[in-house]
């Protein structure tokens, strides 16, 4: 089994749209949303929802009014102000569990609070498993390993050869949750100074963590200057640049109608995303067809 990971040291830069059309040209794969914090995969691919969990983690105090004798301790310690009137705001509590300590009265517990939920979905290119965190939740990284552990039980059980996962943007602890452990890395960058600036974060990270990297320049063509920079570093860095995909609005039109562009048209675009998913295939090898012609 492989887990190829597409990462992107930004948001927007398409790694959804690549990872949506992957699905098509793929066979023998399961999907994985790792985008818990903006999941927008299943948007593209419409799933149909076969099995939904809830998502339990972190804590939040709960005051137990009979007990509280109204000292005033834990609004007086509590620095991110979640306390008042002696109740607990549950946005603003951080779980630090500081108030349920001091207490004197011991009329303050830490419960467990709901996260969000899970997904496993069918859609018409495969298994997905994707998620939703409720709104200022935290402990993404934790729903992220939920999410691949849930993806490779799948894959396993049905003898899949390849999880394909869309993973978070940025460097945080959802990146380093979904790309401990897998086969490649596949980081899709934009030719923009932030871009440059963003890629060469998340390449340290694919190095520290010892993961193998390979680069896809998106809209290469909207400042080639920076595309040949940004070749340049990669060079530099020994990561190889797989793929240079132009702009064009026909991947704004397949998105409006909700299909990968691969499945939409047939042109520039598609022809270069073919080539990064060979690409990518030589890089983690498989005994079985790389690319549904169907």
């Amino acid at each position: 089994m492989k887990e190829i990971v597409v990462l992107s040291g930004k948001g927007g830069t398409g790694k959804t749209s690549i990872v949506g059309s992957f699905a098509v040209l793929a066979q023998g794969k399961v999907l994985a949303d790792c985008d818990v914090d903006a999941a927008d995969l299943h948007l593209l691919l419409k799933p149909s929802v076969k099995e939904e969990t809830e998502f339990w983690s972190g804590q939040v105090a709960v005051i137990d009014e009979e007990k509280c004798t109204q000292c005033g301790l834990c609004q007086e310690v509590c620095r991110f102000e979640a306390i008042d009137d002696f109740k607990v705001d549950s946005i603003s509590c951080e779980g630090c569990s500081f108030c349920y300590h001091v207490c004197p009265a011991e009329a303050i517990t830490m419960k467990e609070s709901l996260s969000g939920n899970w997904f496993v979905s069918e859609t018409r290119y495969g298994s997905l498993v994707h998620a939703r965190l409720g709104i200022a939740q935290e402990n993404s990284g934790k729903l992220v390993a939920v999410v691949r552990q849930k993806a490779k039980q799948i894959a396993e059980n049905q003898g899949i050869d390849y999880i394909i996962t869309d993973g978070p943007p940025g460097i945080g602890c959802p990146v380093i949750s979904s790309l401990s452990g897998a086969s490649l890395a596949l980081l899709v960058a934009e030719p923009t100074l932030s871009g440059i600036h963003d890629l060469d974060r998340v390449i340290d990270v694919c190095h520290h963590f010892d993961i193998p990297a390979t680069v896809c320049i998106n809209k290469y063509d909207i400042n080639e200057q920076n595309s040949c920079q940004i070749e340049n570093y990669c060079l530099g860095q020994g990561v190889e640049v797989a793929a240079k995909i132009p702009f064009d609005n026909v991947v704004t039109e397949a998105l409006i109608r909700g299909l990968p562009v691969v499945e939409y048209s047939q042109n520039k675009v598609t022809q270069e995303i073919k080539t990064l998913w060979q690409e990518v295939y030589r890089s983690v090898g498989s005994p079985k067809k790389i690319l549904n012609r169907g």
